[in-house]
């Protein structure tokens, strides 16, 4: 700690991005990373986005990136909003609606990036529990205060809210931001988009990290009401007005453009998900019903702790949460067949001990 610290840099905790092992030739599966490559198509884009206009500055306002997805959403351009990764559209957004306000509802797990935000932007969080299923219910989300925010699918968990629920939390909260994190959306549940133009309160948030294999190129969306871009772009061009660098724009632009390749891949992530959870329960696994890149799961007589660490020993990497009610559970993230085989060869080899 330094002196020539602020009393809010001071007080912070900041969240603790999954482990990034430097490690060769291990099963990473603890991020929630695409296994497959992007679109060949945004390889070829980003290639001759190189080129001598890396000069000259990106388009501030993203303007052919922001058509490509109002159209592909069946939007206006003025409905969409740009960002370096969700992450920061997220932080965009608390502090555009919720900063300095009391009472944001959020469940007591999920994205633990919300309650450092709440922190940054001096947001009382208001925690949710779950209900014993590590279900949302619609009505805790009744008659808040600052907003409501919540991932769906949830992180960690998996498990995903329907849209007629999601119209319930709208309908009762008509004076505040309801904000719907949409990360893992495209891989097997339908997106609360459609529900925009119906209700000015909500805002939807996606990322090109997961479903469309671009993590490494931080390219994150909200989709709203205009009045509520509006105000995103304010705080956006208050902070940073070229969040989108060229190539980045042409990547994302690419990656809306080649939809065939985009479900190809999500219906492998899919059909993998299902094998991993066929084989996890093979193995005496509870397995939480995920519509996510992701499986939560906990074994009934050995402790999430005690497998994490075997399978670390065997070269295959997952994600252990510390926190209460969820310590004894394991976020596998859904890999390739190869590795998947292997993960589950390690886990029949500590199983047999």
């Amino acid at each position: 700690m330094s002196k020539f610290w602020s009393d809010k840099t001071s007080c912070l905790q900041p969240y603790v991005p999954g482990e990034q092992p430097k490690l060769t030739n291990l099963v990473k599966l603890n991020t929630n990373e695409n296994p497959f490559p992007p679109s060949p198509m945004v390889l070829t884009a980003m290639r001759k986005a190189i080129n001598d206009d890396l000069r000259l500055y990106p388009d501030p306002s993203a303007d052919n990136l922001k058509q490509t997805i109002a159209d592909y959403y069946g939007l206006h351009k003025q409905q969409v909003f740009v960002g370096n990764g969700s992450d920061e559209v997220l932080a965009q957004a608390f502090a555009a609606f919720f900063q300095g306000k009391q009472q944001l509802l959020l469940p007591d797990i999920s994205y633990s990036f919300y309650p450092v935000y709440c922190q940054l932007y001096d947001v009382e969080a208001c925690y949710v529990p779950l209900n014993e299923h590590f279900s949302l219910n619609p009505a805790d989300y009744y008659g808040a205060r600052a907003g409501v925010i919540f991932p769906n699918p949830n992180a960690p968990t998996g498990c995903i809210l329907p849209l007629a629920q999601i119209e319930l939390i709208l309908q009762a909260n008509p004076d505040c931001v309801v904000l719907v994190d949409e990360a893992y959306i495209d891989f097997g549940g339908e997106s609360a988009v459609r529900l925009i133009d119906d209700y000015p309160n909500l805002l939807v948030v996606q990322t090109l990290s997961k479903s469309r294999s671009l993590a490494g190129m931080r390219i994150g969306l909200a989709m709203g009401h205009a009045d509520l871009i509006e105000g995103l772009e304010r705080v956006k061009n208050s902070f940073n007005s070229y969040p989108l660098d060229r190539v980045a724009q042409a990547a994302a632009i690419a990656a809306f453009t080649d939809d065939d390749y985009f479900h190809f891949t999500c219906a492998k992530v899919i059909k993998n998900r299902i094998w991993l959870t066929e084989q996890l329960q093979r193995m005496e696994f509870e397995v939480l019903p995920s519509e996510a890149n992701f499986v939560f799961a906990r074994h009934g007589s050995k402790e999430a702790a005690q497998i994490a660490a075997f399978l670390r020993q065997h070269g295959v990497v997952v994600r252990h949460f510390q926190q209460e009610r969820i310590s004894n559970f394991l976020r596998i993230s859904v890999g390739t067949q190869e590795q998947q085989q292997r993960l589950i060869a390690v886990l029949e080899e500590m199983l047999a001990q």
